[in-house]
């Protein structure tokens, strides 16, 4: 007899169509953010961040902090390996002259990013000279 060993079928998660990339870490993390215009301690991003899935009562995923790193670096202006977004465009970035590690973000970068390409951004085809 042979047994059947196939891998076991894991669900996955819906992407997120509002969010760019299917991210919707990317929302919470603007969201904690965007309360601190000067930045703010990695370690109290992350505290933040759980206190605000706990308030909601969703699930803080084990990994939920490398989550959390990985969506930042890639949206930093500082990251050329792993940014998605040109460094003009990138909402996040990590102010000079702190001590520790802080994170802050642009907030206008980042509405323009969530709003998605504007109209004028989008090619016009070939264009017939008179």
């Amino acid at each position: 007899m042979t047994q059947d060993r196939r891998t076991p079928a894991f669900r996955t998660r819906q992407a997120d169509a509002s969010v760019p990339g299917g991210e919707p870490l990317l929302l919470e993390l603007i969201a904690v953010l965007k309360l601190h215009a000067r930045g703010l301690r990695r370690w109290s991003v992350m505290r933040a961040l759980r206190e605000n899935r706990k308030r909601q009562s969703r699930d803080v995923p084990q990994k939920f902090e490398e989550d959390i790193e990985r969506v930042f670096r890639r949206y930093c202006a500082e990251n050329a390996d792993t940014r998605v977004c040109a460094i003009e465009n990138a909402p996040f970035y990590r102010p000079r002259d702190t001590a520790g590690e802080v994170w802050a973000f642009h907030p206008e970068r980042a509405e323009a990013m969530l709003a998605g390409p504007r109209q004028d951004d989008q090619p016009t085809g070939p264009q017939l000279l008179p």
